[in-house]
């Protein structure tokens, strides 16, 4: 990318049709919402886009307009809308078993098991896969088997951070705006934060991460029995807004949480599957070995899918009782994620995510020169986070400033997300499909919107 911004105000080219629609209006679509769908569920937009198609990094709305999807269905999407490969593989089974549960054998299962199992760092004993529906449900079940393993209760997790909405993952969940005031959260003590843009010590500390693991141990023995059951963490906080783990930080918190007879749990439902460009899992750059890995989202392009990874041991746990879950390991969701794998893995999408996202972000950090409101560009990968501020010393958020730029990019033709705790954070994490090109014309919807804003 040049040092002047470039002049890429359309999309690029791509050769794809949208089929003509035919179907109800979006203000017919709205008002059949806003009457048989719950009011809890939000929309982007003052004016809510309404797609129908989607093609790789691209989505198309009713009228057959094209936008650049550069949120993936909130970091979902992780090789390309309506991949053909993905496709293919979908319809197939569709044709010839559309449900059966673990009670009975099926090969999609195992097979796509051993796959996933496979992508786990060599030497490590992470093994056994439990499949779910959701992140959510993966963090739960995580939870639950850790309590029953180590006969301990207390767990350790993060503020700042999100692992899901159901009443256990909203508990280890810390952000007031996504915790209903209803009883959640037994049991769960909240660490530090090590947010280096906005806490105590900086990027520019090179104990930045001592001195955040040791609120650990303080959390252990003022707020804990002095053992626990584990600690959960994003190796990049998602809905926190990108927020990135100090170096050597995962080290020494597990240290910490293992000395109390806990386990330790990389919550990769964002950063897994090659997203972070240098490792397949986010927890890889720490030098970590996690006891219990949870993942869902980009692990099948799109299918209502998560997993649980652990170790043998740990597995046995729910031997105790009889478990099931109807719908984890559903032959088609089984099919698409192993479709979707072997996509990542036989087209080196992981290197990719680092080739196109180190060229982003180096685009994104020259619109850091060129405009005040970016108070921190961070990320790895294709899992980028741009930080509004009304200015750089006092970091105050610019939380209106963001909220007009994110509709303006909508306008231009690029959807994006938002998040952080005042919703000042710009989240940037498309499919890792995306192209150069692709980034060139992110950066000068952002540069234009910036520009606007500010003026």
């Amino acid at each position: 990318m040049s040092n002047t911004m470039p002049v890429q105000s359309v999309l690029p080219p791509f050769a794809h049709t949208p089929a003509p629609y035919a179907g109800p209006s979006k203000q017919e679509v709205l008002a059949a919402r806003a009457k048989f769908l719950s009011p809890g569920i939000l929309t982007y937009y003052k004016d809510p886009v309404m797609i129908v198609e989607g093609k790789m990094q691209y989505l198309y709305d009713e009228t057959g307009r094209r936008y650049l999807d550069a949120f993936a269905g909130i970091v979902t999407v992780s090789v390309g809308h309506c991949h053909p490969k993905v496709m293919e593989a979908v319809n197939e089974q569709n044709k010839l078993l559309q449900h059966t549960t673990t009670i009975y054998l099926n090969p999609s299962i195992t097979a796509f098991a051993e796959k996933l199992a496979g992508t786990m760092p060599s030497g490590s004993d992470l093994s056994v896969c439990y499949f779910t529906n959701s992140g959510s449900e993966a963090n739960d079940l995580a939870v639950m088997m850790s309590r029953l393993y180590t006969g301990n209760y207390d767990v350790i997790a993060l503020r700042n951070a999100y692992h899901g909405m159901s009443p256990s993952a909203m508990g280890l969940t810390a952000q007031h705006t996504w915790k209903y005031p209803v009883p959640q959260g037994m049991g769960i003590r909240h660490a530090l934060n090590p947010n280096q843009y906005r806490g105590h010590w900086g990027y520019d500390d090179p104990r930045a991460a001592e001195h955040y693991a040791a609120d650990i141990d303080d959390v252990i023995q003022s707020s804990t029995p002095g053992k626990v059951a584990a600690f959960i963490a994003e190796p990049i906080q998602g809905v926190g807004g990108a927020v990135m783990m100090p170096d050597g930080y995962f080290e020494r918190a597990y240290k910490s949480v293992r000395a109390a007879g806990g386990v330790c749990i990389a919550d990769e439902v964002q950063t897994g599957f090659g997203r972070t460009g240098d490792h397949f899992w986010g927890f890889e750059a720490q030098g970590v070995r996690p006891d219990i890995v949870t993942m869902a989202k980009g692990i099948g392009n799109g299918a209502p899918l998560g997993c649980v990874v652990t170790t043998p041991q740990i597995a046995q746990t729910l031997k105790q009782r009889l478990h099931f879950n109807t719908y984890g390991g559903n032959p088609v969701s089984m099919v698409q994620g192993l479709a979707t794998l072997n996509i990542i893995l036989d087209e080196n999408i992981q290197q990719r995510a680092k080739d196109v996202g180190t060229y982003l972000l180096a685009g994104l950090r020259k619109l850091g020169d060129r405009h005040a409101l970016i108070g921190d560009v961070r990320g790895k990968g294709l899992m980028i986070g741009v930080e509004l501020v009304q200015d750089r010393d006092s970091k105050a958020p610019a939380t209106a400033e963001t909220a007009a730029v994110f509709e303006r990019c909508k306008d231009l033709g690029v959807l994006i997300g938002k998040g952080g705790l005042n919703g000042n954070v710009l989240r940037i994490k498309p499919p890792m499909c995306i192209t150069k090109e692709d980034c060139d014309f992110l950066c000068a919807v952002l540069d234009t919107a910036l520009t606007e804003i500010s003026s």
